[in-house]
């Protein structure tokens, strides 16, 4: 197997602390020393990381049908999610479930949706005028909105403060605690009994009931809905119509909209929360950014998705985010079928792998100063965007047949917040509330906090003081967004 750093616990093995908040930071020590693929010990098992670019493309991409499944964990598999969450299943019901979604949120069909993320925006940037200190409740429920509609057809915009939005929230931190090596004792071959008792595990029982009486609710006004001829478009109303087709049961229809919903939320809110950080963390690079979109978009208009493709600093912008800090650092685990070989070395079948966002993204061999946040890694001499570095763009939504079926929604999401809220705003660190040494130099200051998005959803509790400078006269801005998106 490939090589191991030396254990620092004699029962767990590689133990990383569990109250560690970016436990990815220690793994990027390990394949530092060790190199870009280590085997790490968790109890009785042996599990590998990866932790390079090159390794990745070699063996989740070209050796992807050998790491389709996940590993079996009693913690999320049998008490968590019961096998009906399209992200720990396997087999036939992954197949069934990755097809409904891919004909869904294809490339093709995922620009009837751009009105829709469009509209949602402007609800943001209204927000943020009127409100900018809950700049993190905005992002929260753009991200809800624009999921609640598409899953469901749901066209009341959410509210962080509704029951069902905190219900997701709090499912998705358990996910979180959950898929961490070593999170729960009964995974542990010595304690399985544990999943026997009823007094054993009893969060993670209560957020499966909660998740199914909502997921089967929503699933249930989506089906009312139908019978009145009341239903606008949405992936629920598509499960329903090519129902025989699927041949799913209607709890793994509901968990599979349930579980779109809960995983699209979360990760754009963490995005749009980090564009506004990332902007106000490089100055310099925001007024690059705002510099092309004046000159593409000007001021008498807001822009839309059609000035994308004319816009290659801010899709620059938006991919280095991704790789300078990634949503999901530690990625998920996959589990080998049969034995994969690699550089002399052999993962056996049985194993567990993951791949490492964080440390792949920062590999020395593809990325020169890779903790500097820097856009033209992305761009051409001649300042187009890159189109020779589509393999490592996809690197933030997984890998292989794993790789996250609503990519192209989540990518146009952050595309258009990224766009939107550059042209209307000028966003800073609030003077009053920080030291002018860590004004100075953000990134490097303990003041400031540049992981912050990296420990999961956005709370109320904002993580940064900001000041949002409108770069268009507010009552004209506010104008401007009374007719967005534009007819």
């Amino acid at each position: 197997m490939p090589p191991s750093p030396p254990t620092n616990h004699w029962f767990y093995g590689h133990k990383i602390p569990q109250n560690s908040e970016l436990p990815f930071l220690q793994m990027e020590e390990w394949i530092k020393e060790f190199g870009p693929v280590i085997t790490l010990r968790d109890g009785t098992e042996k599990y590998v990381v990866i932790g390079g670019q090159q390794a990745i493309f070699d063996i989740m991409e070209r050796q992807g049908g050998l790491l389709a499944d996940r590993p079996h964990r009693i913690s999320i598999t049998e008490l968590l999610t019961r096998g009906v969450n399209i992200g720990f299943a396997n087999g036939a019901r992954l197949r069934l479930m990755r097809r409904a979604l891919h004909t869904h949120l294809q490339p093709k069909a995922i620009g009837t949706y751009a009105p829709l993320q469009m509209e949602h925006v402007r609800g943001t940037i209204i927000g943020l005028l009127d409100e900018p200190m809950k700049y993190q409740g905005h992002a929260r429920s753009y991200a809800s909105s624009v999921v609640l509609k598409v899953a469901y057809g749901k066209s009341k915009p959410a509210n962080t403060s509704d029951p069902e939005v905190q219900d997701i929230e709090r499912s998705m931190a358990m996910m979180r605690d959950a898929i961490r090596p070593g999170a729960y004792l009964v995974d542990y071959a010595p304690f399985r009994w544990l999943k026997y008792m009823p007094w054993y595990g009893q969060e993670l029982r209560k957020t499966h009931e909660t998740d199914t009486k909502l997921f089967v609710g929503h699933l249930e006004n989506v089906q009312n809905k139908l019978i009145d001829g009341d239903a606008g478009p949405s992936f629920s109303r598509h499960l329903f119509e090519n129902e025989s087709s699927y041949g799913m049961s209607r709890k793994e229809m509901a968990f599979l909209a349930g579980s779109f919903y809960a995983a699209g939320s979360e990760t754009s809110a963490i995005g749009a929360c980090q564009i506004m950080m990332t902007a106000a963390l490089h100055p310099e690079i925001q007024t690059r950014v705002q510099a092309e979109i004046d000159a593409v978009v000007g001021r008498d208009r807001a822009p839309t998705f059609d000035d994308e493709n004319s816009l290659p600093l801010v899709r620059a912008f938006v991919q280095e985010m991704h790789r300078w800090r990634p949503i999901a650092p530690t990625g998920l685990s996959h589990y080998t079928t049969d034995d994969v070989i690699w550089n002399g070395y052999c993962i056996p079948k049985g194993t567990t792998v993951w791949g490492n966002h964080w440390a792949i993204s920062r590999d020395p061999e593809f990325w020169a100063d890779a903790d500097k946040f820097d856009i033209n890694r992305w761009l051409t001499e001649d300042g187009a965007f890159r189109t020779d570095l589509n393999d490592m763009r996809h690197i933030a939504f997984g890998f292989g047949r794993r790789i996250c079926p609503g990519q192209h929604l989540a990518q146009r999401s952050l595309i258009i917040n990224a766009i939107v809220i550059l042209w209307a705003f000028r966003i800073s660190f609030d003077p009053t509330k920080y030291s002018k040494d860590a004004l100075r130099n953000p990134v490097e200051s303990p003041e400031i906090d540049s992981f912050a998005y990296m420990r999961g959803v956005p709370t109320d509790k904002p993580a940064f003081s900001y000041v949002f400078e409108p770069r268009i006269e507010p009552g004209r801005l506010r104008e401007m967004m009374k007719d967005y998106p534009y007819a």
